[in-house]
C-alpha cells in the first residue's frame, strides 16, 4: 500500500499543482481585466460608487446565480441517466459525489469555452470508473445548450437594443453547425473514418467512436430540448441577476429586457472568441452595452461597477466554490473526511 500509494500520488499531486498555477494564471488575467476597466473609468469615481453601493442586490445576485448552477446540475443528471450511467446509492454514483464533482469542475470555468469542464468526466472516471469517452461527450452538449439558451435570450432581448439580432444570428449559425456536426449521422461516420487514418487518433478510435455514439444520444430531439429549457431557465436566473445588481445603485434601474440583452449578448461573444472564460471580452462587452442604455445614473464608472459585480457574481463565484468541492472530493478520496462516498 505504501509504495503504491506514493506512486498513485504523486501524479494527482502533479496534476493538482497544474491547475492551482492555471486557475493562478486565470484569476491574474481576470485581475487585470478588472484594473484595465478602473482604468478607463475614473478610478476615484468608480470606488465611490462601490462605496454608495447597497451591497444586499449583490447577495440576491449572488443566490440566482447559485441557483442557475443547481439547474445545471440537474442537467448534469439528467445527461448521466440518458447515457445509462448508473445513478444512486449504494450501486450508482452518490447524488453527493455527483454534486460535488458537477461543483468540482467549476475550477475550469476560466478555460476557452469552458471545455475544460470535462474534469468532471476525469474525476466521475477516477472515483466511480465510469468510463470517460461514455462522458466526456456531456460537455460539448451543455456548451450546445447553454448557447442555445443564450442566443434565444438576446434574440428576444435584442428588440430593446439596436443591432442586437446580428449578434444573436452569429451565434445561431454557430449552434447550427456545432449541432449539424454532432446530430447528422453520416458527417460523424466520415469524422471517425478521417480520424482512424491518422497516426495518433487511429489509436483511440474505439475511444472515440463511443464518445460519438454519447454525444449523438445527448443531442436526439428530446435530450436537446429537456436540456435546452433548464439551460434558458438557469441562463435566465443570470440575467436576472445583473438587472438584480444594478438596482443596488442609486437610480439606474433597468428593464428586464435590457439587463438580458446586456448579459447575453456579451456571454455570446465572449463564448465565441474562446478567450478563457470570456476574460476581457464579455467586460468590454457588457460594459459599453449598458453605457449603450439610456438609463438615468448609469454613467460610465456605474457601469463597469456593474459589469464587475456581474463577473464577480456569475464566473468568479463558480470558481470559488469549485475549489471548495475539489478540496472537499480529493479530501473523501484520502479517507479525511469520514472515507466512504455519501
Amino acid at each position: 500500500m505504501n509504495d503504491s500509494g506514493t506512486a498513485e500520488t504523486a501524479p494527482s499531486e502533479a496534476k493538482t499543482g497544474g491547475l492551482a498555477k492555471k486557475i493562478l494564471l486565470a484569476t491574474l488575467f481576470g485581475a487585470l481585466v478588472f484594473a484595465g476597466l478602473a482604468l478607463y473609468s475614473d478610478v476615484q469615481e468608480l470606488t465611490d460608487n462601490l462605496g454608495r453601493y447597497q451591497w444586499r442586490y449583490f447577495v440576491y445576485g449572488l443566490g440566482l446565480a447559485t441557483a442557475n448552477y443547481a439547474l445545471r446540475f440537474l442537467r448534469w443528471q439528467y445527461y448521466l441517466a440518458r447515457l445509462k450511467v448508473p445513478l444512486g446509492a449504494p450501486n450508482g454514483v452518490p447524488t453527493g459525489d455527483s454534486a460535488r464533482i458537477f461543483v468540482a469542475g467549476f475550477v475550469m470555468s476560466v478555460t476557452p469555452g469552458k471545455v475544460g469542464e470535462v474534469f468532471k468526466s476525469v474525476l466521475l472516471q477516477s472515483s466511480h470508473g465510469v468510463p470517460l469517452a461514455r462522458t466526456a461527450p456531456i460537455v460539448v452538449a451543455e456548451r450546445l445548450t447553454d448557447l442555445l439558451a443564450l442566443v434565444l435570450l438576446t434574440a428576444i432581448a435584442s428588440l430593446a437594443f439596436e443591432g442586437g439580432a446580428l449578434i444573436a444570428l452569429a451565434g445561431g449559425a454557430f449552434v447550427a453547425v456545432i449541432w449539424v456536426a454532432c446530430a447528422w449521422r453520416p458527417l460523424g461516420e466520415l469524422g471517425l473514418r478521417i480520424a482512424g487514418k491518422l497516426p495518433v487518433l487511429n489509436r483511440l478510435e474505439e475511444r472515440l467512436r463511443e464518445a460519438y455514439d454519447a454525444l449523438h444520444e445527448l443531442v436526439r430531439p428530446t435530450p436537446l430540448a429537456v436540456a435546452s429549457l433548464l439551460a434558458l431557465v438557469s441562463w435566465g436566473l443570470e440575467c436576472v441577476s445583473l438587472l438584480v445588481i444594478a438596482l443596488g445603485f442609486e437610480g439606474v434601474v433597468l428593464s428586464l429586457l435590457e439587463a438580458t440583452f446586456a448579459y447575453g449578448g456579451p456571454t455570446i461573444v465572449g463564448a465565441l472568441v474562446l478567450l478563457p472564460g470570456g476574460l476581457g471580452a464579455t467586460e468590454a462587452g457588457m460594459t459599453g452595452v449598458l453605457e449603450a442604455f439610456e438609463v438615468p445614473g448609469m454613467t460610465t464608472s456605474v457601469a463597469i461597477a456593474i459589469t464587475m459585480l456581474v463577473r464577480l457574481a456569475t464566473l468568479w463565484w463558480a470558481v470559488v466554490l469549485g475549489v471548495f468541492a475539489l478540496a472537499w472530493h480529493r479530501a473523501r478520496e484520502r479517507g479525511v473526511l469520514g472515507g466512504a462516498s455519501a
